[in-house]
This record gives C-alpha cells, sequence and structure tokens, in this order.
C-alpha cells in the first residue's frame, strides 16, 4: 500500500498526500480529512527510512540503555523521552542488558536506520563502536562516563565523591569494619565508586582510626546481593562486617532481605547502604540510606545537549558532571566505635 493508493481514494494528488503527511499547513482542511479517510482505511503505514532518504535528515533520535532492568536507567529514560517531546523530537529506545554484542548490533542498527543523533549509556569496551558511530556523522552523547574533547558531548556523576561520602558518613557513625559489595570491574562507575570508599578508609586511617575494608565482588543484581546477604549472615558476629555499602541499591536489597531473613536486624547489628537512591529505596521494610544520582535530570542534559547540536545551537557545557547527594535513612545506625575484630 503506498502514496499512490491513498491519492486514489481521497481524488487528490501525490503531492497533496505527501504534504499532508509532511506539511499538512500547506493543504486546505477539506483535503486533509480525505487524505487521513483514506489513509485510516487503507491503512497506509508509510516508509519512514525511505522518507528520511529522501528527505537527507531524521527527527528521531536513538537511546541504548545498558541496563532497562535497574529503575534508575528507566528515570533517565523517562527524561530523554519528555526532553526530546518538548522540543519535538522521538525518541527509539533499546537495551544492551550489559552484553557488549548486543550493544553493537544495536548500535549499527541505530546507524543503519539514519537516526539523527544518539544517547548511550555505553559497555565499557564499546568506544571503537562509538567512534564509528561519530565519524560516521552522528551526534553522541554518552551518559553515566565522563569524557572530554571539545568533539564529545557526555552527562555523568561524580561518582568518586559519591562513594567516599558513603564511606564517610559510616565512618562517622563509629563503624570501622565497612564491606563494600559490588564488581569494580562490571563498570566504570562502579570502579569509582570503589574509590570513593578506598579514599574516604585511607583518609580515616591517616587520621589514626583503625578502619578496615572488605570488598566482596557480585553482580550488579537483587539475587547476587542475596547471595553475599547469605554469606554475611552465617559469619560470626566478631568476623562480620558492622557496615555494608553496596555499588547500587538492587545489590542493596538483596543483602537485606538475606540478612533479615537470618534474623539480624538492620541497622543495629548491620548498617546497610544502597547507591542510586531509586524510588523504592524509601519504600522498603527498613528504609534504605543511599547516594542520590539524578538520572532524570541527566536524560533531560543528555537529550538537550543533542537536540542543540542537532538544531546549531551551541551548549553551554558539553561535559556535565553532576554532584551526588547522601540520602541518611533508617537503615545505617551508630556502630561499636571501638570495635576490632576478635574483641
Amino acid at each position: 500500500m503506498g502514496i499512490k493508493d491513498v491519492a486514489r481514494l481521497a481524488g487528490v494528488s501525490q503531492g497533496t498526500v505527501s504534504h499532508v503527511l509532511n506539511h499538512p499547513d500547506r493543504v486546505s482542511p477539506g483535503k486533509t480529512a480525505a487524505v487521513e479517510a483514506a489513509i485510516a482505511q487503507l491503512g497506509f503505514v508509510r516508509n519512514e527510512p525511505a522518507r528520511q532518504l529522501r528527505a537527507g535528515y531524521s527527527n528521531t533520535v536513538g537511546l541504548l540503555l545498558l541496563d532497562a532492568w535497574n529503575p534508575g536507567f528507566m528515570d533517565l529514560a523517562r527524561g530523554v523521552e519528555d526532553a526530546t517531546a518538548e522540543r519535538g523530537w522521538t525518541v527509539l529506545i533499546s537495551n544492551s542488558g550489559r552484553d557488549i554484542n548486543r550493544e553493537q548490533t544495536y548500535l549499527r542498527l541505530f546507524a543503519e536506520g539514519r537516526v539523527a543523533g544518539l544517547i548511550v549509556i555505553p559497555h565499557d569496551e564499546s568506544a571503537d563502536g562509538l567512534h564509528r558511530i561519530r565519524t560516521g556523522g552522528i551526534p553522541v552523547v554518552v551518559v553515566d562516563r565522563a569524557e572530554s574533547g571539545e568533539h564529545k558531548l557526555s552527562v555523568a556523576v561524580d561518582d568518586v565523591t559519591g562513594g567516599r561520602d558513603a564511606a564517610r558518613h559510616l565512618i562517622e557513625l563509629g563503624h570501622r569494619h565497612l564491606a563494600f559489595v559490588g564488581d569494580e570491574l562490571t563498570a566504570a562507575p562502579v570502579h569509582d565508586r570503589l574509590a570513593g570508599v578506598r579514599r574516604a578508609v585511607d583518609e580515616a586511617v591517616g587520621e589514626g582510626l583503625d578502619v578496615r575494608l572488605e570488598v566482596i565482588p557480585a553482580e550488579l543484581t537483587v539475587e547476587a546481593g542475596r547471595e553475599v546477604g547469605e554469606r554475611l549472615a552465617k559469619l560470626p558476629a566478631k568476623r562480620r562486617p558492622t557496615a555494608v555499602t553496596a555499588a547500587i541499591d538492587l545489590l542493596a536489597f538483596g543483602v537485606l532481605q538475606s540478612l533479615l531473613s537470618h534474623g539480624l536486624r538492620v541497622p543495629d547489628d548491620v548498617s546497610l547502604m544502597g547507591y542510586d537512591d531509586i524510588p523504592f529505596a524509601r519504600q522498603l521494610s527498613v528504609s534504605l540510606t543511599s547516594v542520590r544520582r539524578p538520572h532524570y535530570e541527566m536524560g533531560t542534559t543528555a537529550a538537550h545537549l543533542l537536540t542543540d547540536v542537532l538544531t546549531g545551537a551551541t551548549p553551554q557545557d558539553r561535559h556535565v558532571v553532576f554532584e551526588p547527594e547522601l540520602v541518611v535513612r533508617a537503615s545505617t545506625a551508630a556502630g561499636p566505635a571501638n570495635y576490632k575484630e576478635g574483641t
């Protein structure tokens, strides 16, 4: 079914049908109504890639998420959608699921589909793929990775500061045996958070405090958190960390479930912190202390950066870094200030 069929049924020229689809302000209300009725009767759907090829431009941008299971990334996607819609653009969303091969496939499909630009939360190994997209003439905004360079666009959070704030909060509460849950090799932001935690511990040791840190590698899932919580719950109290900070809230959710199921009290026996401050964090049976990342604002900022470039405007700042915010709730409390293993 093509424009020719629509034009024949509506009793107008093919040019008129094209104007109704692309420039409705140029067509009289009567002819517009006739064309729209014919489109509805025939079930006509125009070939958008073909239209873009003829016109030489697209009003569609692509958004590639790293992990759609993480509610924080869905908040970010909502910000992108709201900001693009208010500027007259549409957005196509896909999810790599932390799979580099799937990510490369989506990047190729976006490029072949002639999207105007891309917003990507990338896998750590995706530099080559993003470079090919950029050199192919498609602007790319990288989110959750701090980049530099006048030909690049990025939106990120200072996660080193976030990790440091999380650990300092626990140390100031009197905790001396801390654990960080999360694998720093899974994503650059997790590496940065752990670097911040280590910095806070080193600073405390430099001040004469007997603080030690235990790193427990884990995937960034609720199930992995449950497994870590099981192991922690089975440790003798004197060997168990008195405070745990998780790389993301989802991990902390799993740790909390296992600790509570074994009869441990949070925060009386173990203080627990998350990272992201997704909406569910405040709705748990023990509301979760967390480090807030402004996901929605990150999405709107990334969208504005991209649409500014696409419309020929000059962004005020091509590389935006947000500051995280410590949000204290019921899952953290004072620890034994003079705690030492074996005492």
